[in-house]
């Protein structure tokens, strides 16, 4: 028989086996932990490579023939183009991440921004009111659209992409009603109510131009990132959309969660239009219409989950700046615009696919 020296060393050896096993991960398995690890990732990697790709596209291949002597894509002024292109993409992505995060989507981000343009230019041209308190009022219309989203998803229980399906056509029908389809003029504007501009004043340092509307962008998205990772309202915002019920379970106020994501995410969408403004200079109803779809893609490029629960804000702006950067690097190349559309498409997918693969990680 074997002693009991004998017998703890192969018991050792055995663990030290099994353990050896346990922790040994293929180079693709520690890529898919490192991914879900950290979230924004995925969307930074693809961002990186984009730039690459387009870099070597229009500036090294060019010049390497002899095309041409110039170099168009990395240089201050581009890059910076592609930021300010995304600025409006920025800020109402960051109003869809809220609701994504909750395992919802909102179709009527785009309105709602609009509206919220719309009631500020109307209010102060139409009934004289003072520019600041058209501003507010606007914001207030988007809290209030926001709100009205939230109590039916939340209160009402209606599933959230059906409810925001029928509030962008409602608002969309209601900012062409209110506004009779005519657009105040950019001439009037600066004139008569120059603070709705606000975020349209530019700065330059060098060829690289920066609108106050990018600089708010930067910093309202580095302020969500905060709140959401480091107050206990954004981790009660992950939890809900991860399990409600386990969260209600928990104590966390699942229906008074929504109903703020939604509410807040209105008030983002009214300091969108804010915004929108001051990057077209005029108040017109037919702007962003397709600030809802170009919001999702980002969202989803990012690597937030449309299940809710897992992603990070700023994956959706490395999200939006890599659709900036292929808009911008297949117009330098001359190509037609629906390619923009059909890699946007394919990128969609792909990020989707990849974010079905980080979740099916493995402990």
């Amino acid at each position: 028989m074997a002693s009991a020296q004998e017998f703890e060393k192969a018991l050792d050896e055995s663990d030290a086996s099994v353990a050896s096993f346990v922790h040994s991960r293929s180079p693709l398995e520690r890529l898919q932990h490192f991914l879900h690890a950290n979230n924004a990732a995925a969307p930074l990697i693809i961002l990186i490579l984009s730039l690459i790709a387009f870099g070597i596209l229009v500036d090294a291949i060019p010049i390497a023939m002899g095309w041409r002597d110039n170099v168009k894509f990395f240089n201050a002024f581009s890059l910076t183009l592609i930021i300010q292109q995304v600025a409006i993409t920025g800020i109402v992505g960051a109003a869809q991440t809220l609701v994504v995060l909750t395992a919802g989507i909102d179709l009527s981000v785009g309105a709602i921004m609009v509206l919220s343009a719309v009631v500020m230019g109307q209010f102060t041209f139409r009934y004289g009111i003072p520019v600041p308190l058209s501003i507010l009022c606007g914001l207030g219309a988007g809290s209030l659209c926001g709100f009205i989203n939230g109590w039916l998803v939340a209160r009402m229980k209606l599933p959230p992409f059906i409810v925001t399906l029928g509030t962008w056509q409602v608002f969309n029908a209601i900012k062409y009603i209110y506004s009779k389809n005519e657009t105040i003029r950019g001439q009037d504007v600066e004139a008569q109510a120059p603070l709705l501009q606000f975020f349209g004043i530019q700065y330059k340092i060098g060829s690289a131009v920066f609108p106050l509307g990018v600089i708010f962008m930067v910093l309202l998205v580095v302020f969500l990132w905060y709140v959401l990772f480091y107050t206990a309202w954004g981790r009660r915002l992950y939890a809900v959309g991860d399990d409600p019920d386990a969260a209600e379970l928990s104590g966390v106020p699942v229906k008074r969660m929504l109903l703020g994501a939604y509410t807040i995410s209105g008030l983002i969408c009214g300091l969108a239009g804010w915004v929108l403004i001051g990057r077209i200079g005029s108040v017109s109803p037919t702007s962003g219409e397709y600030a809802n779809i170009e919001s999702i893609t980002a969202v989803v490029i990012g690597g937030i989950s449309l299940f809710g629960g897992r992603g990070s804000i700023l994956g959706m702006i490395f999200g939006g700046l890599t659709v900036g950067v292929y808009s911008l690097g297949l117009r330098l190349l001359g190509a037609d615009p629906q390619y923009t559309y059909l890699l946007i498409g394919i990128l969609i997918i792909a990020a989707v696919a990849i974010d079905q693969w980080i979740r099916k990680v493995s402990a």
